[in-house]
């Protein structure tokens, strides 16, 4: 009939929003690709096992490291390395230390004041209480060492509240800002302070595309946390008086193939994101200090396939070079102005796209009743 025929049209006309809406959605991600691919440009692209140049390890010896970020997956692999090696180790809690009875393996652990229970009775292991917020507590962290590793991270999530003209959300203590970016100048003003503390290994993530699709995901709803990150690596790059590694992993995870499969790219140089392992990561933050030639670079770690790297980052770290190549000053506008497209671009996919189906649905029960 002619009610039907129209209601077919109507239906498809729906279908044929919902289906452009995908298509938007879709342009954008392969934009961002391609403009993540651009802002590549420049880096060193060659894994450090293609390197020709090499160095051995011949750095002072580790006399004590600091570890910031203690009892997450990372901090705790690197507090118990540090201890097998026989390096005493400041760690930094925010939590008072005490009031759990350590497990007897670290799998065991429960929760974080379990985990700080069992790393506080390994052999050299140090309980600092503080906050990488608070400058006193990072000086009396910071005092008598050599190093320091930076294995923390912004946790606070975005929230609607954030986006009232009246709020100000970067003043909050637990905010990316305060964390990855006031906490590394802090802990650069202890470091100096210290007059002892010669390096500091911070580990980030690649953060030079703000307009890649992951940067505009996490710097939306982490309250800019791979934007800020990167601003914190920039006063470490800043810094003629204190050294730094900078390192910049896959997506951490326990679990990966085994073999042959670490990769090391210098000057910040773009590699494949790939899963790599907490462990493996904890043991580049350690190992790099051993090595004089890795002061003042920034690794990019990742894993290829298994016999195309290799099995242990010694080889790897022996090849590196100090940066080379000038880092942009600042992206905090850029990655601004990528999440206000980001959000504006995936408001309209996600409204275009339930108003089609709604419409559908509409269309449906209508033909039914």
């Amino acid at each position: 009939s002619a009610v039907s025929c129209v209601v077919k049209q109507q239906y498809r006309t729906k279908m044929r929003t919902l289906r452009d809406s995908i298509l938007i959605f879709l342009t954008f991600t392969l934009i961002t690709d391609r403009a993540t691919k651009a802002l590549s440009i420049g880096r060193s692209n060659t894994p450090m096992s293609m390197s020709t140049a090499a160095s051995s390890p011949s750095g002072e010896k580790q006399e004590c490291v600091a570890v910031i970020g203690t009892t997450g997956r990372l901090g705790r692999e690197a507090v118990m390395k540090l201890s097998s090696r026989g390096i005493q180790t400041k760690c930094l809690l925010r939590h008072a230390v005490g009031g759990a009875a350590p497990p007897s393996t670290i799998k065991d652990a429960k929760s974080s004041k379990e985990v700080a229970a069992y790393l506080s009775n390994l052999p050299g292991v140090t309980m600092v209480k503080g906050d990488v917020t608070n400058v006193e507590s990072l000086k009396e962290l910071l005092k008598g060492c050599t190093s320091c590793l930076a294995l923390y991270g912004a946790s606070r999530r975005s929230k609607l509240s954030d986006l009232l003209p009246w709020s100000s959300p970067e003043s909050e203590s637990d905010h990316a800002k305060a964390v990855n970016y006031e906490g590394v100048k802090n802990i650069l003003e202890a470091a100096r302070l210290s007059k002892t503390c010669r390096r500091i290994v911070r580990v980030t993530g690649k953060g030079e595309a703000p307009w890649s699709i992951f940067s505009i995901l996490i710097n939306t709803l982490g309250s800019m946390a791979k934007a800020w990150n990167y601003e914190g690596e920039q006063l470490l790059r800043n810094s003629n008086d204190v050294d730094y590694t900078i390192v910049r992993p896959g997506i951490m995870g326990p679990e990966c193939s085994d073999g042959k499969v670490l990769a090391l790219a210098d000057n910040g140089g773009d590699l494949k994101v790939t899963p790599v392992r907490h462990s493996d990561i904890a043991d580049l933050c350690v190992s790099c200090l051993d090595y004089p030639n890795a002061a003042r670079t920034t690794l990019t770690a990742m894993n290829v396939d298994v016999g195309d790297g290799e099995e242990t980052y010694a080889p790897l770290l022996a090849k590196v070079q100090p940066d080379s190549r000038v880092f942009p000053s600042s992206l905090m506008d850029e990655n601004r102005k990528a999440v206000r497209v980001g959000i504006v671009i995936l408001f309209t996919f996600f409204a275009a796209g339930t108003g089609a189906v709604l419409s559908a649905i509409n269309l449906v029960v209508s033909k039914i009743f």
